[in-house]
């Protein structure tokens, strides 16, 4: 599995319609799915919560949970419906979730999380990956970090994606523990030092080639999130200049791309602004996006059932009009 970049899961961003359209831009980059909670995939719709179209591939689906058993049958159904890694979530801060007992709050628990990353890796044959954040609360001082991934080590678990920023669990809103805990790369370097023959993947405010090529001289790969959101192209810079890839396609063969697929999903009964909603940024920095952004905007939202309709925007969007007014 190539982890040298990976799209962080992002809850309402990275669904199988985002993970699509990104696939588009990059061939090498590894998706993840946003957190699945083990016990909604238990009780719920199966197909709905982990169908995904095969050229999303290659894609981790990442799980959120703390019972062994619930996270070890969703490992086996996830490796069933096809996907490449399972990955435990250890970092996400928000009280529902902690309230749910997973996420951050289990760096608390290293001993119920080798429970469950031991249970996971008796079901399932893929990779089980871990998540996590660098502390939590008062506790961020790299012994503690230390002795967790060492227990966590012991299981079997070979990489781990470290989000090098601390969770302030019921303090912050999860947008601020995006922001305001301070970035402590050194601790991720230290870790790959300490730990040679594990897979080390740095994560958290990482938005240039220039910071992933820095990173990699440290650690064995790169995690990026909203930047790649908020501007997907930037996925195409980083095959050319980290993979190495010059075979990428442009901003407007990506839209064109995208409608068949795009009119297939409106047939299955998808909403279009549950795809569009994704390109938003596509030309950010470019002359016209302001256009793009209003286009979408004004046009994103039609009635399902008005098909004609849609198929004139799409015709609209493949840039009959768009291509001269977009750069």
């Amino acid at each position: 599995m190539n982890r040298k970049v990976c799209v962080a899961p992002m809850m309402d961003c990275t669904d199988r319609h985002e993970r699509f359209f990104l696939r588009l831009i990059s061939k090498n980059v590894l998706l993840y799915t946003e957190m699945i909670v083990s016990e909604a995939i238990d009780r719920g719709d199966k197909k709905k919560l982990l169908s995904f179209n095969i050229k999303e591939k290659p894609v981790a689906l990442q799980l959120g949970g703390s019972s062994p058993k619930l996270l070890a049958n969703a490992s086996k159904i996830g490796e069933e419906f096809g996907y490449d890694e399972i990955n435990l979530n250890l970092g996400c801060p928000s009280k529902k979730v902690q309230k749910n007992k997973f996420g951050a709050c289990l760096i608390k628990e290293p001993n119920l999380v080798a429970d469950c990353l031991s249970e996971m890796q008796s079901k399932t044959k893929l990779p089980v990956t871990v998540k996590t954040r660098i502390g939590y609360d008062d506790v961020e001082d790299y012994e503690s970090l230390f002795n967790f991934i060492k227990i966590l080590k012991e299981t079997g678990v070979k990489t781990f994606v470290i989000h090098s920023r601390k969770a302030m669990l019921g303090k912050f809103t999860p947008k601020q523990n995006l922001n305001i805990p301070p970035l402590k790369y050194e601790m991720v370097y230290k870790l790959k030092e300490d730990f040679k023959d594990l897979e080390i993947i740095i994560n958290g405010g990482i938005t240039s080639t220039d910071q992933i090529k820095n990173h990699l001289k440290k650690v064995d790969g790169v995690m990026i999130g909203r930047s790649v959101y908020h501007s997907p192209y930037l996925l195409a810079e980083i095959e050319k200049e980290i993979f190495k890839n010059e075979d990428v396609f442009s901003r407007q063969e990506i839209i064109q791309n995208l409608i068949p697929y795009v009119k297939n999903e409106i047939k299955n009964g998808t909403r279009l602004n549950q795809i569009m909603r994704h390109t938003i940024g596509l030309f950010h920095g470019q002359t016209g996006s302001a256009f793009w952004r209003r286009y979408l905007s004004e046009n994103m939202c039609v009635r399902d059932a008005d098909v004609k309709k849609i198929d004139h925007i799409m015709d609209k969007i493949s840039f009959n009009q768009l291509n001269r007014t977009v750069g």
